[in-house]
């Protein structure tokens, strides 16, 4: 068989395979005109590694390639430098040479010696690079200090590029710093890290899951709601989460695995199989305005780490950019597009109908300026396995003063958190149950979901349960409705949360159609429009929403 003829049949295969909808009985989603589906290409750079032998040599070595295969395929990606490798000579004619004027350079942010240095500050680390988050990332600094680190980045950038960059992404940059590099450097996009709890000493964890959001001027993890409390960059969500299962990995232990779209990884971003499940959720699942994921790898997992995941991943990228299914874009361009189409951050879902593990698991996840929550189901069983709610007057811990130690720690609202309020044998969830004439309570058991884009910023949600009673879940910016339409009458249905014993809860007060909760300092509140909350008075739930009507209406935007 001649090299056209399999090249082609290959290609077909791989279109075919994220054009179907394996799930029976439903109907594809078509894609609404103006909600893209982004990848950017985003490969950070950094010049040495004290974990890697021979890291000087092998991370040069990787850019290199990551540049060459790029080419090969004429994909624009973006490069983002620490300030070890700007300054040195090799980096900065690798990449004026190598890459091609569309692709990106700009900036890493994880904090080095000779950038410390050149700030006029002592140096704490071990090495010249090392992964403490309170040496590696200006939440270990004084906002005096953060200023001193971008003047000095910023100036030492334009002097070998001739203009300063428009796209700084890190694992974390703190609301001072971010701010800062707006209003001095007209930045216009960032990123930072998935979700995670422990992993690597970052833990980051109710967030704008996915896609992006500006962020608060106090908080640059927490979403703002108004104009005047956002700083006008958005921060793109890295590492192509997996969006079932990577939110349950760990549980029972301190800290998180990895299940990514990142190619060093052997069962997520190596796998074609894995790869082919999430960017068919990502290409063919409702959204709302966009979706997105971030593709690349940092130069420090070697390319003999990341050659066969990214020669795997590259060519299934270069058929859906050729059918228009998916946008390469720079960071940059990203943002610009962004900055462009909303003043706010908008509602966006991410909806995953087939399950890599052929476990009955689906779920949809949705965000606003507001809250996000996930749906999950396992089988017919059912649950809310996370709400949080955002606010852009919380201020982080970080804000005006260094933290210290090798942890950070970065949170938003909870009201259902099945991660932190669980083990590994008994998850908490807000379920549906329901009560018989005689008294007994028993889960609500839900065949297959219809997800619906019911307009541009409005995700719907239906379900028959057991016994063709219709359930409803309306996701819109500023509150959800569940509702059913009952088979018969006496359909006696509630929304119950449950949690695992011993757990630290943040709920202060229930009342009949009000919750009010303190967090970490911070008090907030989540409202019943329509609908009763119950107390649990005894140990076997926390409360109940039950609906007035089959409906309830629940407002998320923390209005006290």
């Amino acid at each position: 068989m001649s090299f056209m003829k399999t090249r082609f049949i290959l290609l077909l295969l791989t279109v075919i395979c994220l054009g179907c909808n394996t799930d029976t009985g439903k109907k594809e989603q078509s894609k609404e005109p103006g909600s893209p589906r982004i990848i950017n290409i985003v490969n950070f750079i950094r010049q040495t590694d004290y974990r890697v032998q021979n890291a000087d040599s092998l991370l040069f070595e990787t850019v290199r390639e990551q540049i060459n295969l790029l080419n090969r395929y004429s994909f624009a990606a973006t490069f983002l430098l620490q300030y070890d490798a700007l300054i040195n000579p090799k980096y900065q004619e690798l990449l004026k040479k190598g890459l091609k004027p569309d692709s990106e350079i700009g900036a890493w942010w994880e904090i080095t010696q000779p950038h410390v240095e050149a700030a006029g500050i002592k140096w704490r680390g071990e090495h010249s690079w090392v992964s403490h988050a309170n040496i590696a990332f200006t939440t270990g600094y004084t906002p005096q200090e953060r200023e001193k680190l971008v003047d000095v980045y910023m100036e030492k950038f334009r002097e070998i590029f001739g203009k300063y960059p428009q796209s700084v992404g890190s694992w974390y940059i703190d609301s001072h710093t971010l701010a800062y590099m707006y209003e001095k450097y007209k930045i216009i996009a960032s990123c930072n890290c998935k979700d995670q709890v422990g992993t690597d000493g970052y833990t980051l964890w109710g967030g704008y899951w996915n896609q992006a959001y500006y962020p608060s001027k106090l908080n640059a993890y927490m979403p703002a709601q108004t104009i005047e409390g956002q700083i006008p960059v958005p921060i793109f969500r890295m590492l192509g989460s997996d969006p079932i299962y990577q939110y349950d990995t760990g549980l029972g232990r301190d800290r998180q695995g990895v299940i990514s779209l990142e190619p060093v990884y052997r069962d997520s971003g190596m796998d074609k199989k894995w790869v082919e499940y999430l960017l068919e959720s990502i290409v063919n699942q409702p959204c709302l305005a966009f979706n997105y994921a971030q593709a690349g790898q940092e130069n420090s997992f070697t390319w003999n780490g990341m050659q066969k995941g990214l020669e795997m991943q590259f060519p299934i990228f270069d058929s859906l950019k050729k059918l228009d299914k998916i946008k390469i874009q720079t960071l940059g361009e990203s943002g610009k597009w962004f900055k462009e189409k909303y003043s706010l951050t908008p509602p966006t879902a991410v909806t995953v109908l087939t399950d890599i593990r052929n476990e009955g698991r689906k779920t949809v996840w949705f965000n606003s300026r507001y809250y996000r929550t996930n749906l999950l189901w396992e089988g017919k069983s059912f649950r809310f396995r996370d709400i949080h709610l955002f606010d852009e007057k919380m201020e982080s811990a970080y804000l005006n003063k260094p933290g210290e130690g090798n942890q950070f720690l970065y949170f938003t609202l909870p009201v259902v958190d099945g991660f932190m309020w669980s083990t590994a044998d008994d998850r908490a969830g807000l379920r549906i149950n329901c009560i018989d004439k005689e008294g007994n309570k028993t889960e609500v058991l839900l065949n297959e979901p219809v997800v619906t884009e019911i307009a541009k910023d409005v995700l719907q949600v239906e379900c028959k349960d057991q016994n063709n009673n219709i359930f409803k879940i309306i996701f819109y910016e500023d509150r959800f409705e569940v509702s059913s339409q009952p088979s018969s009458n006496g359909l006696n249905w509630f929304l119950e949360l449950k949690t695992v014993e011993g757990k630290e809860l943040p709920f202060r007060s229930i009342d009949n159609n009000r919750i009010d909760a303190e967090f970490m300092n911070y008090k907030y509140s989540i409202t019943c429009k329509e609908g009763i909350i119950d107390k649990g008075i005894t140990a076997n739930y926390i409360f109940r929403l039950i609906p007035v009507n089959n409906k309830l209406v629940v407002d998320c935007t923390n209005k006290r």
